[in-house]
């Protein structure tokens, strides 16, 4: 690749004007701004940078759906697919309230970045439906997904667009989406989507993928501080899958996990928390309480109710954000005590908090790499559909230890080689596996010299 000089935002200026009146905060925008350091330190064509400008295919579609007392109620949907250039696109579906289209694009332009760090034969793409699916029978939320697939299905498929769980949706979804392409295409088509039921070819650890994606990733960072489990603290905003499923690792492996929290609140013992008992407690009554559980016995423990801003604000060793974006921000960075911060949730710290979690210290690892666990266990998946080889959870785990350490080992050394902070040591990765594949292509050297 040839070297280019890039002297103003990756953004061509009127695409960010284009932004700036859609949103006043545009996350895309902001996630974006994220490469300007990492551009820094590689040689990348202007056509590679050119390309990754812009996302290669955005689709909104609207759902008409029959709710169950007769009305019909419309639902905006959405996929991105932003590049396709090391292979299919690739990336989850949300449902939320709040979904929109500058979401999605972001969240496609993360995944491209995410697959070519972790090295996986794959491009960036994303779906999501603005619909708060806790206001829907399970009747409803069948209709919708299998409406969202009726809508999307000439713009996935196995070879073309892979979509997997994201936030508020789960393996009964993605059964009933690839149950309804397959209606569509009239083949049984297993690996247009992934993180499935095993019973319709899912993978064993697809579910608890990102989370232990994240452990692997936290035992392979921590001794470079010469810190262990058993004098670490951590406190966790975010339990739900990923984040309760982490926090259950961590308890078992020794760390002292002090607080953890969903969206009504959180709670804080500086003793640490019985993850396990609290995760029952949970599955059962859909609310967090500090507990201890013998069976089906639970007794409260002494702690503090504290809500998500204290969380964060904890003197803690260890701060996993596992909810959603801009949870730190230029607002509350200042507040932050941890001294090491895992970004399970996609883009959970604003690009504005960066200067001042760097000037107090804090080490953050960052999404990219961090919950690129899901996303490897469903390339995994993939591939045994199309194989039709199925592995032992043992054999998914193991594959999936060896490519989360190798590709955080990867990106330390990048780091300390440039001394450069891990995010911008993170990007510096992808972008070199990106720029290799849009370079390969041809650029505008390989053209001149023809001529």
């Amino acid at each position: 690749m040839t070297q280019t000089t890039v002297s103003t935002s990756l953004f061509s200026p009127q695409l960010k004007e284009s932004q700036s009146t859609q949103t006043k905060h545009s996350l895309f925008a902001d996630a974006s701004s994220r490469l300007e350091q990492a551009l820094k330190h590689i040689s990348m064509s202007e056509d590679a940078i050119e390309r990754l400008r812009h996302p290669k295919a955005s689709l909104t579609v609207s759902i008409p759906v029959r709710m169950d007392n007769g009305s019909l109620q419309v639902f905006q949907g959405y996929r991105v697919r932003y590049d396709d250039t090391r292979g299919p696109g690739k990336g989850g579906v949300r449902y939320h309230p709040n979904v929109t289209l500058d979401e999605v694009q972001s969240l496609a332009f993360w995944m491209t970045f995410k697959c070519a760090l972790l090295d996986l034969p794959f491009g960036g793409a994303k779906g999501g439906i603005t619909v708060n699916p806790k206001e829907l029978s399970k009747a409803e939320l069948e209709r919708l997904s299998r409406g969202y697939i009726d809508a999307i299905a000439d713009f996935i498929g196995p070879d073309v667009d892979i979509p997997a769980p994201d936030v508020y949706t789960n393996a009964t979804i993605m059964g009933w989406m690839m149950d309804q392409y397959s209606i569509i295409k009239r083949q049984l088509s297993r690996g247009v989507v992934t993180g499935k039921p095993l019973t319709l070819g899912g993978s064993e650890g697809r579910n608890t993928a990102t989370a232990t994606g994240a452990f692997y990733v936290i035992g392979a960072t921590l001794p470079k501080f010469v810190k262990n489990p058993y004098n670490t603290t951590v406190a966790i905003q975010g339990f739900g899958n990923a984040g309760s499923i982490l926090a259950e690792l961590l308890f078992k492996a020794g760390y002292k996990v002090v607080a953890v929290s969903d969206s009504q609140g959180g709670i804080y013992t500086p003793q640490g928390l019985d993850i396990p008992s609290i995760r029952e407690y949970k599955n059962r009554s859909r609310s967090i309480k500090a507990v201890y559980c013998e069976d089906t016995v639970c007794s409260i423990v002494e702690h503090q109710v504290i809500s998500n801003a204290e969380l964060l604000a904890l003197d803690v060793d260890i701060l996993i954000p596992a909810a959603l974006e801009n949870q730190i921000t230029a607002d509350n960075a200042k507040d932050v005590k941890a001294k090491f911060i895992f970004e399970v949730a996609n883009g959970p710290i604003a690009s504005a908090a960066d200067p001042i979690l760097a000037e107090k210290g804090i080490h953050v690892f960052p999404d990219i790499l961090v919950n690129a666990g899901g996303v490897t266990v469903s390339y995994f998946e993939w591939v045994q559909n199309r194989n039709g080889w199925y592995w032992t959870l043992e054999e998914v785990n193991q594959r999936l230890k060896v490519k989360m350490e190798a590709e955080t080992e990867r990106v330390w050394s990048i780091a300390q080689k440039l001394s450069v902070d891990v995010r911008t040591a993170a990007y510096v990765h992808g972008l070199n596996r990106l720029g290799e594949a849009l370079d390969a292509k041809g650029t505008r050297n390989y053209y001149i010299d023809l001529g």
